[in-house]
């Protein structure tokens, strides 16, 4: 099934919601909608479903225009962060309402292979009300995907798990949706979440389409610093720079042997992520000079925002560091790994692939 939007956009009173734009998701495939709160990831999945309609433009399905169509006239699939249920039906029930609408066999050994992958098989014959909001949620999943539907539409369908069973999750949905022929619109706020279900990536912010492609290469080659800040996490240290005869000259800070693109800017912005970032050096290294400002450990990593004359900066270190607050640091990236922005935000050059690490 091919879903294309044609110059949609959404308006509510004196508000818009939605900007002109455009999108045909990859048939078959999985793509994420990636966005903050208040992004517009899901007004734009509400006008995919056909819940709402669009203030201009089209919604079409293998070339039909069904702008307008009504959701119960769609063969789609929705679940939101919100869990919805049947409260009268039992889990096992729930799972199987769309397999007994299509009439198929061996309903029973589907609805187990189901409620087994998304870790419910124990709650089948337990109402909904019984259940807590996480297992509810898994409920919601696996009717979801028992329907089978060529379009299907996932609004932060994880956020309500704790952190284990949510990677746990995620590795059973790629696996799921890869061997399925639906298309899927995965929406979230986490970019790591982006990143491990792969397939492709539209950013959303502000209501605004900003840049769809394979996930990898939006990650690897934001086109403008709001694609890069919205598909980081910890978020790109960005630095004031300005163009120097051997490449960019960081405001307050040293220079960076790069071979720029010709451009007619003169102020330009150098962007690194968080993990670029380490505490011993290797050769070519630029160093930058700081203060301790916090360090925390989270997972595996610890974060460490240092004050620099740059502005405040974030390192992301693999393992436990210790560092005390108030401390000198020193921290060196390879000038390989920054991207660069013109004055308009725009991207100019970005790390060659597997250079600088």
């Amino acid at each position: 099934m091919q879903l294309t939007l044609e110059g949609i956009s959404k308006k509510v009173g004196p508000q818009t919601w939605l900007y002109d734009m455009s999108l045909a998701p990859r048939s078959g495939a999985v793509t994420v909608l990636l966005g903050a709160t208040q992004a517009g990831k899901t007004s734009l999945m509400r006008i995919m479903a056909g819940l709402d309609a669009p203030s201009a433009g089209q919604v079409r399905v293998d070339g039909v225009d069904v702008t307008g169509m009504p959701v119960r006239e769609r063969n789609v699939a929705m679940v939101y962060q919100q869990f919805i249920n049947y409260p009268s039906l039992k889990v096992r029930d729930n799972i199987a309402s769309p397999l007994k609408l299509r009439g198929e066999k061996n309903v029973e050994q589907r609805v187990r292979e189901l409620a087994a992958k998304l870790h419910i098989e124990m709650f089948l014959d337990r109402y909904p009300a019984e259940l807590s909001g996480g297992q509810q949620q898994r409920v919601a999943l696996a009717r979801a995907l028992a329907k089978g539907a060529p379009l299907m539409l996932l609004d932060e369908p994880l956020v309500n798990l704790d952190y284990k069973l949510r990677e746990e999750l995620r590795d059973e949905l790629t696996a799921l949706f890869a061997a399925g022929d639906s298309t899927v619109i995965y929406a979230t706020t986490e970019p790591g979440e982006a990143l491990l279900l792969g397939g492709y990536t539209a950013v959303l912010d502000a209501g605004e389409l900003l840049q769809y492609g394979p996930t990898a290469e939006v990650f690897h080659a934001p086109q403008s610093i709001r694609v890069a800040r919205a598909f980081s996490d910890p978020p790109m240290n960005l630095l004031a720079a300005s163009v120097a005869s051997t490449g960019v000259q960081l405001a307050q800070g040293p220079q960076i042997a790069l071979a720029l693109p010709p451009t007619k800017s003169s102020t330009l912005t150098v962007g690194m992520r968080a993990s670029a970032l380490r505490v011993r050096a290797q050769e070519g290294d630029v160093s930058l000079v700081g203060t301790v400002e916090l360090a925390e450990i989270s997972g595996t990593d610890t974060f460490v925002h240092f004050e620099t004359p740059l502005g405040e900066l974030v390192a992301q270190l693999t393992g436990v560091h210790h560092f005390d607050l108030g401390q000198p640091c020193t921290f060196f990236f390879n000038p390989a790994q920054v991207y660069v922005f013109d004055a308009q935000g725009m991207l100019l050059l970005a790390p060659v692939r597997g250079k600088g690490r």
